[in-house]
């Protein structure tokens, strides 16, 4: 029988003190009737980069099904040079595999390689992913490329225009008002769809168990340590995956503990600031993943095997 969803006490007030609101969705991984942990976790929220796990899912399915060589090498051109991390930010073009654009999107959040892969892949596949996986309120509006020629055009730019020197010359309320920061209006999910995501992905359900384990192994690679990771001590494995847009900051992914126990988390939180740089809310991510995991494991603890 399933238990009710329940609220970790404090959790929602480690967000307020950050200066957020925090949507949260814990759960053990392949445990389908067990406690979960539940803040606004069936609330429309901003996916951001969070849905480049939706195009890893398409990308090793594919390798999976021989539709695509991930050895294969592809070119990065000027068209996906938006700036920001990995080949997103090269000045020049460069040859790169499939596979080294899955492990760059995913463990640097590099948008040019997420393109590149998306449009290798097609929107149908990714949609797929969704279709498949029952997310019925998951929904893309497409790739980096199409988030950010709706945020310029809502800025009222032109396909020619410079983003970041449209965002830095944009009031507030015109930034506030984008559609790419509505989650009725933009890519978007919900915290608990996405942690049924990545338990269909640790449990093998998502795709075959070699293409799964694939994605596993891509998404441990992460570099960023600010947000989920940040709480957990010395010795918690975690695989994840961040998402930003102002006011949006993000992390969903699962974390394994040495006995073995393994945890979905999708935290998404929305900063009553814009400010570029927020550590707060990005270490409110953390604690928060923290607390609710330690409750699961308060609530269902490991059994003891005698000799």
């Amino acid at each position: 029988m399933t238990i009710a969803a329940t609220t970790a006490p404090g959790i929602s007030e480690i967000f307020g003190d950050a200066g957020a609101v925090g949507f949260l969705h814990a759960r053990e991984i392949g445990v389908d009737d067990g406690p979960e942990v539940a803040i606004g976790a069936d609330e429309p929220v901003v996916l951001a980069s969070v849905f480049k796990i939706l195009v890893l899912t398409a990308f090793v399915r594919a390798v999976e099904a021989g539709e695509l060589d991930g050895r294969e090498r592809t070119t990065v051109t000027a068209r996906y040079r938006i700036g920001g991390v990995g080949t997103a930010g090269f000045a020049d073009d460069t040859e790169v595999s499939w596979r080294d654009l899955a492990l760059n999107m995913m463990s640097m959040s590099d948008n040019a390689a997420t393109d590149v892969l998306y449009h290798r892949l097609g929107a149908a596949a990714v949609d797929r992913v969704i279709t498949d996986l029952g997310l019925h309120r998951t929904h893309l509006i497409g790739c980096c490329e199409d988030l950010f020629a709706s945020v310029v055009s809502g800025l009222g730019g032109t396909a020619d225009s410079a983003l970041d020197a449209l965002l830095g010359g944009a009031s507030a309320d015109q930034v506030l008002a984008l559609d790419a920061l509505d989650p009725e209006r933009t890519t978007r999910s919900t915290p608990r769809e996405v942690t049924t995501l990545l338990d269909s992905l640790w449990s093998d359900r998502a795709a075959p168990a070699t293409a799964c384990r694939q994605a596993r192994d891509i998404m441990a690679r992460q570099i960023w340590p600010h947000r989920l990771s940040s709480a957990f001590p010395s010795g918690v494995q975690i695989a994840a995956k961040t998402g930003t847009l102002p006011t949006w900051r993000n992390e969903a992914g699962v974390v394994t503990y040495p006995d073995g126990r393994q945890y979905a988390v999708a935290v998404f939180t929305r900063a009553a600031s814009l400010a570029d740089r927020q550590p707060r809310v990005d270490a409110s991510i953390g604690a928060a993943a923290y607390a609710a995991v330690e409750h699961l494991r308060a609530a269902t603890p490991s059994p003891i095997h005698g000799s």
